[in-house]
């Protein structure tokens, strides 16, 4: 590494440099603008919401243990899949990534902090009233919505209230999306150290990059959609009514050409960490760093003309069913690309198991079947036979939960002795990793059986044929989220009180200096509240900083 980074140059403050003499106490978190504090709070509140989202998750899994009402009447089964969806998106997943960013693309690129920092806080506060909205919607008259988290007409046309807490919370949070990423986009752009170009930079912030310019474009969008709902619901308009002549069709298509982006938005930055692991404990440069670059770009262009292949029921015609089929498969070769370059980066290097390359193989392997369900999805005979079954809650758990959750996990583990100078539990972090993918296949492997025999998504009750393979996707749920209990209180916890052996500034890398590669290694850990007081200089002999 020593050939990518200038040393006289590095410039980053020592462990107890104070000289900024920054704030204290409660007024650090309140009034925080350094990019760390703030990354640190997204990963808590994301870490909150994630829990919140479980719970609504085990309520609907404990209802689904056998046939029959037990616990739950129907309207409030609704509520729980809908506030779920919401939760765990907008919630769990997108304010995860971008406390990711906010701790690890300065480091990354040689910036000294995010490039509007009161902004960044703006932007992490304004969660705080949309979640209390969110969660608050289930104490309002008629209890939360429940139209599902795509929030279709004419559903929502006839929900209570709390439709519209929903909606202004939904504004909320993507003004904060939006916040961010010109954050993101601005910093990388313009903060990079001097001799980083863009194709020497990490490709965590690459698809950062890519991702932000995705959320610029599609959140208003969505911000539409809700908005000419709320209007179809209070202001006389007919926009998705179609005693006005509206069309609940067309919020389908407005809907998921915000959802369908959404999708990348939330596995994109997970191939960026798994990107950045893989190398390290492979001990070999990426494999193909332009390709993986280019294939990004492809995906989030692409991501734009795959919208309705959720509609192929809505009574499209076949030209439209070809052109989305056609165009939805297309995806799967840069998808194709990335995984190809994954495991050429693994093939013949000096592999390791710790925790973070875990995840990442774990990764790989499982988020390439959600891939495979998603090339079956696509085509649209198929989907018309699996359209609205268990077959599709499987698809998309294995992408989100196996893909963006299995992402976060491998960065967790790969950046925290960075980030709090200790090494967290190495069997406890392999308890995790193994306790977690092994009750996830178990909850949602059944779960594409019980979709091919016909099994129907948001039921509260199905018949007797079906009840074998739900009571076993209830018993993998319960002990998934029970894993994810013990990864807080028995991995987090110890890492953030300090309690560990003290990490080193290189964690990963050898004796000989082969492993983790980039600026965010050539800092002690912890790393210093202020990374970098002069910008570090690369060496012209470096070809690029990871990768």
């Amino acid at each position: 590494m020593s050939a990518v980074l200038d040393h006289g140059h590095a410039g980053h403050a020592g462990h107890d440099d104070h000289a900024h003499g920054h704030p204290t106490g409660w007024r650090r978190w309140v009034f925080a603008t350094n990019h760390k504090d703030i990354g640190t709070m997204y990963l808590l509140f994301s870490f909150t919401m994630f829990m919140v989202g479980g719970v609504l998750a085990l309520a609907i899994r404990a209802e689904l243990f056998q046939p029959g009402l037990q616990f739950v009447n129907p309207e409030l089964f609704n509520q729980f899949t809908t506030m779920h969806g919401l939760i765990m998106v907008f919630g769990a997943i997108m304010p995860a990534f971008v406390g990711f960013a906010n701790w690890m693309i300065p480091m990354q690129i040689g910036a000294a902090d995010m490039a509007f920092a009161r902004m960044n806080n703006l932007s992490f506060w304004l969660l705080i009233p949309a979640a209390l909205m969110i969660v608050g919607s289930f104490f309002m008259p008629g209890g939360a919505p429940a139209a599902g988290w795509t929030l279709y007409a004419p559903l929502t046309l006839q929900m209570g209230p709390s439709m519209d807490a929903g909606i202004f919370a939904l504004h909320i949070l993507g003004a904060s999306s939006i916040m961010g990423s010109i954050n993101i986009i601005v910093t990388i752009l313009n903060m990079r150290a001097p001799g980083m170009t863009l194709m020497k930079m990490p490709l965590f912030a690459w698809t950062w990059l890519i991702t932000a310019y995705l959320l610029i474009a599609v959140m208003p969008v969505l911000a539409g959609a809700i908005t000419m709902t709320l209007t179809d619901r209070h202001f006389g308009t007919s926009f998705f009514s179609p005693a006005g002549g509206g069309d609940p069709v067309m919020y389908q298509h407005i809907f998921w050409f915000f959802g369908h982006p959404e999708v990348y938005i939330m596995i994109l930055p997970a191939f960026g960490i798994v990107s950045a692991v893989i190398p390290a404990f492979a001990r070999k440069r990426l494999f193909g760093y332009t390709s993986m670059v280019y294939a990004t770009a492809s995906i989030a262009i692409l991501s734009f003309i795959v919208w309705a292949h959720h509609m192929f029921t809505t009574g499209m015609p076949v030209t439209g069913q070809l052109f989305f089929m056609y165009a939805t498969m297309l995806i799967a070769i840069p998808t194709g690309v990335k995984v190809f370059n994954w495991i050429a980066t693994m093939w013949r290097g000096s592999m390791t198991f710790e925790t973070p390359m875990l995840w990442a193989v774990g990764f790989i392997f499982v988020f390439t079947m959600g891939g495979f369900t998603g090339l079956i999805l696509a085509m649209a005979p198929i989907d018309i036979q699996l359209q609205d079954t268990y077959y599709v809650v499987a698809h998309f758990h294995y992408v989100l939960v196996a893909g963006s959750l299995f992402g976060m996990f491998a960065g967790f583990y790969y950046w925290s002795p960075k980030w709090c100078g200790v090494m967290y539990n190495e069997t406890r972090g392999k308890i995790h990793f193994w306790g977690s993918m092994i009750f996830f296949n178990v909850t949602f492997f059944p779960m594409h059986f019980l979709g091919l025999a016909g099994m129907p998504r948001r039921y509260a009750d199905y018949p007797m044929q079906f009840a074998d393979f739900n009571a076993i996707a209830s018993v993998g749920a319960f002990g998934f989220g029970l894993m994810q209990v013990y990864f807080f209180f028995f991995v987090v916890l110890p890492v953030m009180q300090g309690k560990g052996k003290t990490a080193p500034q290189r964690p990963w890398n050898d004796p000989d200096g082969a492993g983790a590669e980039g600026l965010e290694w050539e800092v002690p850990s912890p790393a210093p509240w202020h990374t970098y007081e002069t910008p570090p200089k690369l060496n012209a002999a470096a070809t690029r900083v990871i990768g």
